[in-house]
């Protein structure tokens, strides 16, 4: 599934192509939200934004379609006088006289009205989108220093959209060794540099990800390691999916865990515990 970075990346391009522009096409693949996408037709769309891992057109009129990618859903872009080669569904098509922003294989689209989106199943319970909020190192402190989250473990929350919507499976094991923290450590068990630490990690990898295309690793070292031919799954990551190879910080072995059902990656040398 595509975490936060990626839906943000996707928003941009969705934008850049349809938003402020007279919609030539506004097509839903899906019964429900074709009923309800009828009052749309003739709008524009003014803005796209993510909250998390979802994405948000709003309307003229305010209205919001929002689509979630789920597991296998994918944005695809092509000119409107053609359709990419694909076998998957298409499930909203949205054209300008020059683009096309087209979503196949998702299955949770639906049609909002303004006042509805706060009590969206998904939008309701979802945390702080630091990409879409641009929240800095201080707001995302802050957050996560509500007395809400300090029970629970880092490796459990960290997965949960309602701590921090958009942070999935890569994001959680390379925030955690950016900042130097072992998975099982809870909230209230850091001190005031750890919580800075944290929150740093977090605001760094995010928009390192977005910029970089899902990359996390340090960029001089990027640069590095590709002029030294490693293969990009060998250096995109600090930790995450290097099972057995060396940290590029002390050389140690990258292990691997189960935590949350999900993979999860660490240094034991640089992520000791308290």
């Amino acid at each position: 599934m595509p975490e936060g970075p990626e839906i943000y990346r996707v928003a941009r391009q969705v934008a850049g192509r349809v938003v402020g522009k007279p919609l030539t096409e506004l097509w839903f693949g899906l019964p429900e939200p074709a009923r309800a996408g009828r009052v749309l037709k003739g709008q524009q769309i003014e803005a796209v934004e993510t909250r998390g891992k979802a994405l948000l057109l709003r309307f003229e009129s305010g209205q919001v379609v929002y689509t979630h990618n789920q597991l296998y859903g994918r944005w695809l872009f092509s000119t409107p006088d053609r359709r990419p080669d694909t076998r998957r569904q298409l499930r909203l098509a949205i054209s300008s006289e020059t683009d096309s922003a087209l979503l196949y294989s998702a299955s949770d689209i639906a049609v909002l009205e303004p006042d509805k989106l706060e009590t969206h199943p998904f939008l309701a319970r979802v945390g702080l989108d630091v990409l879409s909020s641009g929240a800095d190192p201080e707001a995302i402190g802050d957050w996560i220093s509500q007395p809400r989250f300090a029970g629970r473990q880092l490796a459990h929350l960290l997965l949960d959209q309602s701590f921090l919507a958009g942070v999935g499976n890569y994001l959680r094991s390379e925030i955690l060794f950016v900042a130097g923290l072992p998975p099982g450590r809870r909230l209230r068990d850091l001190d005031d540099a750890e919580r800075r630490g944290l929150a740093d990690a977090v605001h760094t990898l995010m928009w390192r990800s977005v910029e970089t295309g899902g990359l996390t690793n340090d960029p001089d070292r990027v640069r590095d390691l590709k002029k030294a031919g490693w293969r990009r799954r060998d250096y995109r990551h600090f930790v995450f999916s290097r099972e057995g190879q060396a940290c590029h910080h002390c050389n140690g072995p990258i292990l691997r865990t189960e935590i949350a059902t999900r993979r999860l990656y660490h240094c034991p040398r640089c992520q000791p515990k308290a």
